[in-house]
């Protein structure tokens, strides 16, 4: 008999008891783990994500994108929106390229009670989906908006799953549920952002026929703008280079405060040692102190040498008298005689 074969249920219990007769410490880590492990993977019927969104979600996937990158696969493991066959329709907004309307703010009420579905697909293999085999009744195309998903940033109509939803709800005033939606996503705030002021234009409207005028004056002011800039651009127009004077004047200053700094020199002890300058002769220019009087006048050197003879020649007594030199001089000799 093969060892470990044809024991009794009674006889591997019994090992797995102590001499006390309860049951080992091994047998208890065990079936702890699997309480834990039954315990911490629930079905996904009782997922609770799947009932935080306020509106029904659904999309066709039809596995063109990148598992990783897709933003359709993304809002499915969280529960938020359920995947629907081939062949399957919709209630509510269906938000696809066979759509004849472009969403407006008069959808509300079916988004409200119905909810929003995408279709799920590359841009580049649309031929590829069978539309007549999916939709429903209220098939929608979007208005002019810019990506902001890594894949297509800044590029116009190219948006993903999740923008394509929040773009709806954000068109008929659900501005809130868009933002709900695009949390989830690191990027996602950002297409509300750069679409801001597009999205305000289309709450304003009403039907399907505002919205497109709307569309189309937004195109022609982009265009308008992207025209200027190319002519500005070719021209060479100065206030596209910015202020021309400010920057010569900069450069300006600058040269300047470099002739001054080599100009000037410094000894060890750092005082100023003055360059000698020469001619167009070669010959050394002396440079003569200038000096200014209280107001600022230059005085010059030569009144100024002559002043001070003057003031040597000239002396006065106690008395404000003037003391001739050759009189004292004549005294000093009588005196000493």
């Amino acid at each position: 008999m093969a060892k470990g074969k044809n024991k009794s249920n009674e006889e591997r219990s019994s090992k797995s008891r102590t001499s006390n007769g309860h049951k080992s410490k091994q047998h208890h880590i065990r079936k702890g783990r699997q309480e834990t492990g039954a315990s911490s993977t629930p079905s996904t019927s009782s997922n609770p994500t799947a009932h935080t969104f306020p509106a029904k979600l659904a999309m066709w996937d039809f596995d063109h994108c990148d598992p990783k990158r897709c933003s359709g696969k993304k809002l499915e493991r969280l529960g938020l929106i359920k995947n629907l066959r081939v062949g399957q329709k919709f209630q509510g907004i269906v938000v696809s390229p066979n759509g004849k309307s472009i969403v407006c703010p008069n959808d509300l009420e079916v988004v409200e009670s119905n909810g929003a579905a995408v279709v799920e697909c590359s841009w580049a293999r649309l031929d590829e989906v069978p539309f007549s085999k999916i939709g429903g009744k209220h098939e929608r195309l979007l208005p002019y908006l810019v990506a902001a998903n890594p894949v297509n940033y800044g590029r116009p109509w190219r948006l993903n799953c999740v923008e394509a939803l929040a773009a709806c709800f954000a068109i008929v005033g659900h501005v809130d549920w868009a933002e709900l939606l695009l949390l989830n996503f690191s990027w996602g705030l950002t297409f509300l952002k750069i679409n801001e002021e597009l999205i305000e234009r289309y709450q304003k409207c009403t039907d399907s026929e505002s919205i497109e005028k709307a569309q189309e004056e937004w195109l022609v002011k982009i265009e308008q703008e992207a025209k200027e800039r190319k002519d500005m651009a070719q021209s060479g127009d100065v206030w596209m280079m910015g202020n021309v004077n400010r920057a010569g004047g900069e450069e300006d200053e600058e040269e300047d405060e470099e002739e001054e700094e080599e100009e000037l020199e410094y000894d060890n002890l750092g005082n100023v040692i003055l360059k000698k300058k020469y001619d167009a002769l070669g010959n050394e220019i002396e440079e003569k102190e200038v000096r200014y009087d209280s107001l600022g006048n230059i005085i010059d050197s030569e009144e100024d040498e002559s002043e001070e003879e003057s003031e040597e020649e000239v002396q006065y007594d106690k008395l404000g008298n003037i003391i001739d030199k050759g009189h004292l001089t004549k005294q000093m000799e009588e005196l000493s005689i």
